[in-house]
């Protein structure tokens, strides 16, 4: 019995070990790992190849014998729709958003993110960071940039601007508050309805359903 309880114990000490020291990799990419997509063309051919989007260089990459490549701006005007996996994503102001609703009002996900260095040595043993909103170019190599997972130290901070299409006008939502000023004229339903629900910014459902009612009230 003794016996039994050690090899039990010695199990759960490897075990936790093991959990402790795996790591979730955070990735500049949507997906985890390149998946076969398609590019729908305006002339109605379905180009199938391997695709990815990039949220650091904000870019649909693709691989091409084996080397990975940007789609060039100058191909973006043939391109309709990029699908990947269940999601879908088309063109607006030259850059490839996710449509994730498609009626009354169309609303779209714009994939960003930050990347922190690991930091250069400052002053008094501290560190500094730099920030890829303001100059990622100085930090990266294109091919490094183009990889899926980022040199060791590198922090990746995701975020999504939401954009709203209706009437033919764009405009753009960070968070809750910024949303409310939208719909600045129906302020009362707005406080109404997220008094009542539990609205998330990062629920993509949530947020439909939330902009539904308020267009239709």
């Amino acid at each position: 019995m003794k016996l039994v309880y050690s090899i039990l114990i010695s199990w759960l000490m490897v075990v936790s070990s093991f959990a402790q020291s795996k790591t979730v990799e955070l990735s500049h990419y949507i997906f985890p790992e390149f998946t076969q997509g398609v590019v729908l063309m305006k002339s109605g051919e379905k180009v199938k190849t391997l695709l990815n989007y990039n949220s650091l260089t904000e870019e649909m990459i693709y691989i091409d014998n084996g080397t990975k490549l940007a789609i060039a701006d100058k191909s973006l005007a043939t391109i309709d729709t990029v699908f990947i996996k269940v999601k879908k994503f088309v063109l607006v102001k030259n850059k490839f958003f996710e449509s994730i609703y498609h009626s009354k009002f169309d609303l779209y996900i714009e994939h960003k993110c930050i990347v922190n260095s690991p930091g250069k040595p400052a002053g008094y043993g501290g560190t500094s960071q730099v920030s890829s909103s303001t100059s990622y170019s100085s930090i990266f190599s294109e091919g490094m940039k183009l990889e899926l997972k980022l040199p060791d130290g590198y922090e990746v901070q995701p975020y999504s601007c939401y954009w709203i299409k209706k009437d033919g006008a764009f405009k753009m939502f960070k968070n809750l508050r910024q949303l409310k000023s939208l719909y600045n004229s129906r302020k009362e339903l707005y406080n109404a309805y997220v008094k009542e629900h539990n609205v998330e910014l990062n629920n993509q459902e949530s947020i439909i359903r939330f902009i539904e009612y308020l267009e239709s009230n």
